[in-house]
């Protein structure tokens, strides 16, 4: 994913002015998270893609993407005005820490910055997007509990390794986990990512499953293709 846009069968992904290119994790967490109801909020938006995604699926919502980075707002204006869905989807510059919308939201979305070295790479954009210090999962957290609908649903990709921290910090906020994916870059490999969908409402069990992005002959897995099918070309 290295040139400056990205083909999905419906529109197009310019990244060639965000520090936080087009990837996987936006990609599954996009096709992944749930997107029902009708507004939807897309924290940390970058270049649009999760927004555009969450369109995509759900032709009757209203999306709105934020983010701090003045140039990826910008780009991500730029591909939503030339998707299919420029009359549903906004982007906005603002931050999540002070965003004080006019109405709650059934359904948010964030692939959260993660990195934790107390040394930042020394681009500032960069480093803005990348480390959790630019928004630490407690202030998420926090935030998201205060902008979902009471039957609302807030959706996440993170290091699958942090899943625990993640949960307490979500249980503490009133928010509890309803389904959660393992995802594996291969069978044989370790899990790299977990997908997880939080509700205001308690759900027991939660549901689990485990997705494995390559076979082992190095080729997409079928559940990879099945999940992603609506937009990879």
């Amino acid at each position: 994913m290295s040139n400056s846009f990205f083909q999905f069968k419906q529109f197009i992904v310019r990244h060639d002015h965000c520090v936080m290119k087009v990837g996987t994790d936006g990609v599954l967490l996009g096709a992944w998270g749930t997107v029902e109801g009708k507004r939807i909020l897309d924290i940390g938006t970058g270049t649009g893609l999760i927004a555009l995604m969450a369109a995509q699926r759900n032709p009757d919502a209203q999306v709105l993407g934020i983010d701090i980075d003045k140039e990826a707002v910008l780009q991500a204006r730029e591909n939503i005005a030339k998707s299919p869905f420029a009359e549903r989807v906004t982007c906005i510059l603002q931050d999540i820490a002070i965003f004080c919308p006019k109405n709650t939201y059934d359904a948010i979305l964030c692939n959260p910055p993660f990195f934790t070295e107390d040394t930042l790479p020394d681009e500032t954009r960069r480093a803005l997007a990348r480390n959790s210090k630019s928004l630490p999962f407690s202030l998420l957290v926090s935030r998201v509990a205060s902008l979902l609908t009471n039957e609302g649903k807030f959706s996440v990709i993170i290091p699958s390794q942090l899943v625990t921290e993640f949960v307490g910090l979500c249980i503490t906020k009133g928010l509890y986990m309803t389904r959660h994916c393992i995802v594996r870059t291969k069978a044989n490999k370790p899990p790299r990512r977990a997908l997880l969908t939080f509700s205001t409402n308690i759900v027991q069990p939660a549901q689990y499953q485990e997705l494995c992005l390559t076979s082992l002959d190095g080729n997409r897995s079928q559940e990879y293709i099945a999940l992603t099918k609506d937009f990879y070309i």
